[in-house]
């Protein structure tokens, strides 16, 4: 291979730089030709280093940033480096490697510019262990490291595998369809539709034909039949939302079907029997609606065979670091844009906001921060104006972050605890080097036992 200077540097001292670093390295020139390639690229790709110069570099990389936003070209047009933009590339054996890519100009000691360099490191081991700690934290789309939580996560497949009526109790905004999905996804009816209604939404009328469908000739303009809810379900769940909002007189309709597992479209002459099984959810308390005579008793008791309670956000806030974590994981994946985080002043306003809206609300924070901060950190100036307005006397700054080292406290101390204090584990579970854990346990003060929690589980095996 031709030996190129890449500024006055010697290509001999470039090359063992190159090959020194554990990172994939590589250099394009202006025409986005590869001219320089190391040995940890060839490794991550699989394609060596004589295929890969001298080819554009989506030719060797095909990452998702190709298409959509590239560091290095953003690099290249603003004249600025960009560090730790997450992306893929495909390998040779076309597996979608995780990495953190770095870009910055490549420049000779006149400053001109001669290309562009690009770091990327895989992440592959980091994501495999991000994914086992989101599978004790995460259920579907719901995250939560919350003893309340935590103990519906346990009975979450019990309940799935049952065919018994479930009842789904929380405030607006806790993520009770979420929950219902999650219910039906773990379920053997998840290869079945999973349809979903809000009883409080439409007058008796129309949402009878809504979950019964119609016969044509049932009343003007119906011109054909109509399936209901309960039709486009067979086989899988029906979500009933706001039950709680039902009139009376529908109640009734209601609990017939829930009893006979039958049901009579508008027009029909016989019914039609309903293999569904019904998840019902509601923001209001229903035995309390019992109480006051507004909900019927009977079918209190028919959808209360199983109840979960989902708690409001303000009674689960060690959540809001995971819930801001994997919100803006899901915005940088539909926006594609290189939002780094947030910072711990942002953060601990998060904390300290009460959220009527619950889960919801937060999550349309993040999605507005989205929009006014483009790239970088998420910072206080990103936030609605309610809560930067708690930003401005400086006594709340010590209390804003001490609630986010109480909260880290209350994660790390629980993930000891369930390692046996194995440190090692521990350091897994939570996502962080040892040496971040050792100095977060010495700064918040826990004591340690004098053994490691590996004794104790050597000990055990003998």
């Amino acid at each position: 291979m031709k030996k190129k200077n890449i500024g006055q540097i010697p290509t001999h001292v470039t090359e063992i730089i190159l090959e020194s670093i554990s990172d994939g390295v590589f250099t394009v020139d202006h025409e986005w030709r590869i001219t320089s390639y190391n040995r940890a690229a060839e490794k991550t790709t699989g394609i060596s280093r004589d295929k890969a110069m001298g080819k554009h570099c989506w030719e060797v990389f095909r990452s998702n940033m190709c298409e959509s936003d590239c560091a290095l070209r953003r690099t290249m047009k603003q004249g600025k480096p960009f560090i730790d933009s997450s992306a893929y590339i495909v390998d040779i054996r076309k597996r979608r490697i995780p990495v953190v890519v770095s870009t910055s100009l490549l420049s000779d000691e006149n400053g001109n510019v001669l290309g562009g360099v690009e770091i990327f490191r895989d992440v592959s081991q980091i994501e495999e262990l991000r994914k086992e700690l989101e599978g004790r934290y995460q259920v579907g789309d719901i995250v939560s490291r919350s003893p309340s939580m935590q103990s519906i996560f346990k009975i979450l497949a019990q309940v799935a595998d049952s065919e018994s009526t479930v009842l789904i109790q929380g405030e607006t905004g806790t993520g009770k369809e979420l929950l219902a999905h999650a219910i039906h996804d773990l379920s053997p009816r998840k290869q079945k539709p999973f349809v979903a209604i809000n009883c409080g939404a439409l007058p008796d009328t129309l949402l009878e034909s809504e979950l019964f469908g119609y016969k044509a000739g049932a009343f003007t303009h119906a011109t054909k039949d109509k399936p209901g809810q309960f039709a486009l379900a067979e086989g899988g769940t029906l979500f009933l939302d706001e039950i709680g909002d039902l009139s009376p007189a529908f109640q009734v309709r209601l609990l017939r079907v829930l009893q006979e597992k039958t049901y009579l479209p508008l027009g029909a002459l016989r019914p039609v029997r309903a293999d569904v099984r019904v998840i019902a959810a509601s923001n209001k308390n229903l035995a309390e609606l019992v109480q006051k005579g507004h909900f019927r008793q009977d079918l209190f008791y028919r959808v209360n065979v199983v109840c979960l309670e989902l708690p409001p956000l303000r009674e689960r806030k060690e959540d809001i670091p995971m819930l801001v974590d994997h919100f803006i994981g899901r915005m940088k994946r539909l926006r594609a844009k290189p939002v780094t985080g947030i910072s711990q002043e942002a953060l601990a306003l998060l904390m300290f906001h009460d959220y009527p809206g619950n889960i919801r609300e937060l999550e349309n924070i993040i999605e507005r921060t989205f929009v006014l901060c483009p790239e970088g950190e998420i910072g206080v100036h990103s936030l609605p104006e309610n809560l930067k307005a708690r930003a401005i006397p400086s006594a709340f700054s010590a209390g804003m972050n001490a609630a986010v080292r109480s909260t880290e406290s209350q994660v790390i101390l629980s993930a000891l605890q369930h390692n046996h204090f194995n440190r090692d584990a521990t350091a897994r579970m939570l996502n962080m080097h040892k040496s971040t854990l050792y100095r977060k346990i010495k700064r918040i003060g826990i004591q340690l036992p004098p053994e490691d929690g590996r004794y104790r589980s050597r000990s055990e095996k003998n």
